[in-house]
């Protein structure tokens, strides 16, 4: 798996969430109900509610997003370092292969930054700067299609979770076979 960068989340999107908020608070003033905000604004219900005791409790500024909800850990100029060191390739951090995984990634941060992050949180934080999975288009070099092919016919049917044979059931709570 390679990590390759483009696209993102733009200012250019949160302003258009800003945008949804702000016109929920004139539809708020309006008196209109939630479930006419919400499909006026193509946005659940719940978040019309939670827009609306945020507008009772803070006026407009209160609607207005927070931002993420944890603090981003890295910062940019960590981010541009990652990203330099990221398309250095792994072979230049220790890696035996040029494969990037999360878990290599995950490593590589936690040694450049002494920040801990999970697989998943090293994804997120991939994806939000724009970086995504990458396929490799052709195969090894080392792969050996007869040991393939042995290995699909011989031992795949061994290790293969046999089914159980059907059996008739009964939705009846009387009868022992339903129990």
């Amino acid at each position: 798996m390679r990590y390759a960068q483009g696209g993102g989340l733009t200012d250019a999107g949160r302003a258009a969430r800003e945008r949804v908020r702000l016109e929920a608070v004139v539809r708020f003033e309006r008196g209109e109900t939630a479930g006419q905000i919400a499909a006026a604004l193509r946005v659940s219900e719940r978040s019309v509610e939670r827009w609306r005791r945020a507008w009772r409790e803070g006026g407009s500024a209160g609607v207005l997003s927070k931002g993420s909800p944890g603090r981003p850990r890295l910062n940019d100029g960590q981010i541009a370092r990652l990203e330099r060191e990221l398309k250095r390739g792994p072979l230049a951090h220790g890696w035996e292969d040029q494969r990037w995984t999360l878990a290599r990634i995950k490593t590589l941060i936690g040694r450049l930054f002494h920040v801990s992050y999970t697989v998943e949180g090293t994804w997120r934080l991939l994806r939000r700067h724009g970086w995504s999975c990458q396929q490799p288009t052709r195969r090894a070099i080392e792969r050996d299609e007869t040991a393939v092919e042995v290995w699909k016919k011989e031992v795949w049917p061994e290790v293969k979770e046999r089914r159980r044979p059907a059996q008739h059931g009964s939705s009846s709570k009387t009868r022992p076979a339903s129990r």
